[in-house]
Parts: structure tokens; C-alpha cells; sequence
């Protein structure tokens, strides 16, 4: 009798054991689906923490220009800069969450000192962005990123002839 007692508890310390392996395994797998972040590049989860850096920048900078802006054509800029890269960053974290990289979400705080100063830099920014944009989508190795990359290189051509634009209005 105790040697049937015995075994029935070994083999429900084994059923335990193994259940609790399999329950881990299953969280684990839950944690972290197949195909997640592996598959990115060095350089593709680079480019994907600048550009989550930089359009959060953007959206920072863009609402001080809405709220304090002494021209319209800088304020109607900020506006567009907060509309345009609040959907580009949704866009980014969208991809990040699905590949698995965990983004910069502290927001960046820089300020400026006159319409002039903020569209001086807007220009600078949005050429060394586009560049950027330009590499990934061109030498990205990630589809979803370069993708991204090449659909947003786009939207930046179009912040930098305005910038340039509404620079020009400012001298």
C-alpha cells in the first residue's frame, strides 16, 4: 500500500513539474511572439530611436510654435508640425510594438528664442531628416521600416519646402 501511495505522489510531483514548464513556456510565448525584433537590423532599430526622438521633438516644438509664435505663417507651421508627426510617431510606435523595440518616450525639451530661431531650425532639421528618411527607405533592411521611412521621407520634403518657405517670409 505505501508503495502505491509512493508512486502516486511521485507522479503527481512529476504532473506538477511538468505543468509548471508548460505554463511558463506558454508566457513566454505569449511574451513574445514568434518573429519579434530578431529580425531588425542594428541600423534599422537606430534609425527607428532617432526618428522617434526626432518627431517627438517636432511635436514639442511645433505646439510652443502654436502657442507663441508672433506670426501666423510660424503658428499655422507648428500646427502642421504637431498634426504631421503626432501620426508619423503613432505610425513608428505601431511598427516598434509589432517588432518588438521598445522606443524613447520621454519628450525632448528645447526651446527657442524668436520666429526666426524656430524656422532656422526647422529648415536645418527637416534636411538632416530627410536624409535620413532617404537612407532607411533606400538601405533599410526591414520592409515595415523602410516602408515607413520612404512613405514619411515624403511628408518631411514637404515640412522642409515649407519651412523653407516660411523662413524666407521671416527675413
Amino acid at each position: 500500500m505505501k508503495s502505491k501511495l509512493t508512486i502516486i505522489s511521485r507522479f503527481s510531483v512529476f504532473t506538477l513539474v511538468v505543468a509548471s514548464f508548460s505554463v511558463a513556456g506558454l508566457a513566454l510565448a505569449q511574451e513574445s511572439p514568434p518573429g519579434k525584433s530578431s529580425s531588425l537590423s542594428a541600423k534599422d532599430k537606430t534609425f527607428m530611436h532617432k526618428a522617434a526622438k526626432g518627431g517627438m521633438m517636432e511635436v514639442a516644438m511645433g505646439r510652443q510654435a502654436e502657442q507663441n509664435g508672433k506670426s501666423d505663417d510660424v503658428k499655422s507651421f507648428g500646427k502642421r508640425m504637431v498634426t504631421d508627426h503626432s501620426k508619423a510617431n503613432d505610425e513608428l510606435k505601431l511598427i516598434a510594438e509589432k517588432k518588438g523595440v521598445k522606443l524613447p518616450s520621454k519628450e525632448p525639451n528645447q526651446k527657442w528664442s524668436s520666429d526666426k530661431a524656430y524656422m532656422d531650425m526647422m529648415v536645418k532639421d527637416h534636411e538632416k531628416d530627410l536624409a535620413e528618411f532617404q537612407d532607411e527607405a533606400k538601405n533599410g533592411s526591414d520592409p515595415d521600416v523602410k516602408k515607413f521611412a520612404e512613405d514619411t521621407a515624403k511628408v518631411v520634403q514637404e515640412h522642409l519646402d515649407l519651412a523653407k518657405q516660411t523662413q524666407s517670409k521671416l527675413q
